[in-house]
């Protein structure tokens, strides 16, 4: 997997697995012709356009559809998934561009938030389960582009170490949709405000928060079960977005960074 298919630590995986003896590759990239597409048995276009900022929304929110199609084809495929789940599941993909419309109507909200997070230093994100890699790249972009340093954490070790952090300079994003994990999340939340953390969460148009005192809430639509990641991934980056904004930093052309990483 690489956006440019020019990332030389994945080249270079890739032509130690095939000097292994592995005959089969796919590689999954944006960048048509390049170099990891050249060296693959099979190719997966993401098919996102030109990216221009480094930290772009696209290539990654691309890249975790075409994931989650290649899985759904191999459940099929294996007779792990039904011919119904498979339909169900594409049904869901259709309707993936309404769900993150009803996200960028929440702009203006999440543009408030980033008034606080661009006044501070440090930042924790939050999220159990499927919405932990989303917690990632959600500090991730924090780091990138505004130059807070952000960490980010699976919510269940929040009292192996980064709890110790809390207070009222350290603001926490929670990503909490309304799923099975949802009350374990409710409980990593009164951690914090009880340490007098500020929260900010994003959940669900039907899971039941109320804001009230360090308690931010904003209510992304219905939960979309195993979507969900994707749906969850544009608020989180709007964020930094707007806090890089508020802050004064280049969003498309962070300091040091490169669009794709050419040496080991």
């Amino acid at each position: 997997i690489s956006q440019s298919g020019e990332t030389l630590d994945t080249m270079e995986a890739l032509k130690y697995a095939q000097s292994l003896g592995h005959k089969h590759s796919l590689s999954i990239c944006n960048v048509m012709e390049s170099a990891l597409p050249r060296e693959s048995e099979l190719v997966l276009y993401t098919r996102a356009g030109a990216e221009i900022g480094v930290a772009s929304t696209k290539a990654f929110t691309t890249q975790l559809v075409v994931l989650f199609g290649l899985a759904v084809t191999l459940g099929k495929m294996r007779g792990l998934v039904s011919s119904e789940q498979a339909r169900a599941y594409l049904e869901e993909l259709r309707q993936l561009p309404g769900s993150i419309q009803h996200v960028m109507n929440l702009e203006p909200q999440i543009a408030a938030w980033a008034q606080k997070f661009a006044k501070k230093t440090s930042a924790l994100f939050l999220g159990r389960g499927i919405h932990y890699p989303i917690a990632l790249e959600g500090a991730l972009k924090l780091k990138e582009i505004t130059y807070i340093h952000a960490e980010a954490y699976p919510a269940g070790e929040l009292k192996h170490g980064p709890l110790a952090l809390v207070d009222e300079n350290m603001p926490v994003v929670v990503i909490a949709p309304n799923d099975s994990l949802l009350d374990k999340v409710k409980a990593n939340m009164q951690e914090v405000g009880a340490r007098g953390g500020e929260l900010f969460v994003f959940t669900d148009l039907d899971s039941h928060f109320n804001e009230g005192e360090g308690v931010h809430v904003i209510r992304t639509p219905r939960h979309v079960g195993v979507l969900s990641p994707i749906v969850h991934t544009i608020p989180v980056q709007l964020l930094s977005y707007h806090a890089a904004l508020a802050r004064g930093t280049d969003v498309d052309k962070p300091r040091n960074l490169a669009k794709s990483v050419t040496v080991e």
